[in-house]
């Protein structure tokens, strides 16, 4: 090996100077920070941001174009419904049953840890269901929360 060459090649390589390594090191720093933070503030909304939960179950006949739906709060807040839809199409909310008392007006909450039962029917009376057809059924919570059951109509039940 030809040490003269390696000496000299030594002797002309330069080093980063030190102002530039520490603000190479502060980039770092920040960039790792943002990340992180980022990192925990959607971790923090994941935790507190869903509070308000439920679940759509159970849809009975009540009309050839209405169902009755129970609620179930499942989250750590009072859920209100706001809206609600029957594959795309606008439906009301109507009709509460809670512990057996009904209600006919809004505003539509459930408390936490409790089930409530719903009329939910077309806007339009003309929309009806069709026989052996699936509905996906759709109720949508005033923070935004939609939740979903489907439902097979078969029919009025026979008298």
């Amino acid at each position: 090996m030809n040490f003269r060459k390696f000496r000299k090649f030594k002797k002309n390589a330069k080093a980063l100077s030190p102002v530039i390594a520490t603000i190479i090191l502060i980039a770092v720093t920040v960039a790792v920070s943002v990340v992180v933070a980022a990192w925990m503030g959607a971790l923090t909304l994941g935790f507190m941001g869903n509070a308000e939960q439920c679940t759509v179950s159970n849809p009975t006949y009540v009309s050839n174009h209405a169902v009755l739906v129970t609620v179930q709060n499942t989250g750590s807040a009072t859920v209100t419904l706001s809206t609600a839809n029957i594959d795309g199409n606008a439906a009301t909310i109507g009709n509460e049953t809670v512990n057996s008392v009904t209600q006919n007006t809004g505003p539509w909450t459930i408390a936490k840890g409790t089930t409530a039962t719903f009329d939910i029917a077309f806007t339009s009376t003309s929309m009806t269901f069709t026989t052996t057809a699936q509905y996906t059924i759709n109720v949508v919570t005033a923070k935004g929360n939609t939740e979903a059951t489907t439902y097979t109509y078969i029919g009025a039940p026979s008298a």
